[in-house]
């Protein structure tokens, strides 16, 4: 099967896994202060589309995610989504929800043949947005969220930063995490 209608998106079909070479730099509740968790991970893009939204016309992959901390059997964090992709537009949306009840959706301009590509998103735009529950609101609020991704043929790499307005800090959390994993699979 052809994936060039999912421009830059194409290259993350498949499978991905990495060892523990992920890093995730966030705010530890039982240390009380920012911490360093190396962590593994698998995540799984599947195509769909074309997508009709009336004269709008999307293609995208729904994806999942899950991440685990070593020696543990349950995954520290999960997501689950769907990056689209606006050929018309030039647009790469990623829109996603991990349990905390947080649900983000960032985009970006981005070229067909980009292998390389930033998103964005910020709380209240009504573009790429950032919702949350009341709780996460008021004890730990997201205010901007930034990814960058880079794919080549066997490598999925990316660096996220969330900004957090936490109660427990005076000053803001740059929530970092990124990772490298290796294509396990094509197979959509």
């Amino acid at each position: 099967m052809a994936f060039e209608e999912w421009g830059p998106l194409a290259g993350l079909i498949g499978t991905w896994e990495s060892g523990y070479d992920g890093l995730d730099v966030s705010f530890h509740n039982e240390k009380g202060k920012v911490a360093e968790t190396p962590f593994r991970e698998k995540t799984t893009f599947k195509p769909f589309g074309p997508v009709d939204n009336g004269e709008q016309i999307l293609y995208g992959l729904d994806y999942r995610t899950a991440a685990w901390r070593e020696g543990e059997d349950n995954p520290f964090h999960t997501e689950v989504g769907y990056w689209m992709w606006d050929a018309n537009e030039q647009q790469v949306t990623r829109c996603f929800s991990i349990p905390r009840a947080s649900t983000l959706i960032a985009g970006g301009t981005v070229a067909n043949d980009a292998k390389e590509f930033d998103l964005e998103a910020v709380v209240g735009s009504n573009v790429y947005g950032i919702l949350s529950n009341p709780y996460l609101d008021r004890i730990a609020k997201c205010v901007r969220y930034t990814v960058t991704i880079k794919v080549t043929d066997d490598t999925f790499f990316y660096d996220e930063t969330s900004v957090i307005e936490h109660q427990k800090t005076p000053t803001v959390i740059m929530h970092t995490d990124r990772n490298t994993l290796k294509l396990v699979s094509r197979e959509a």
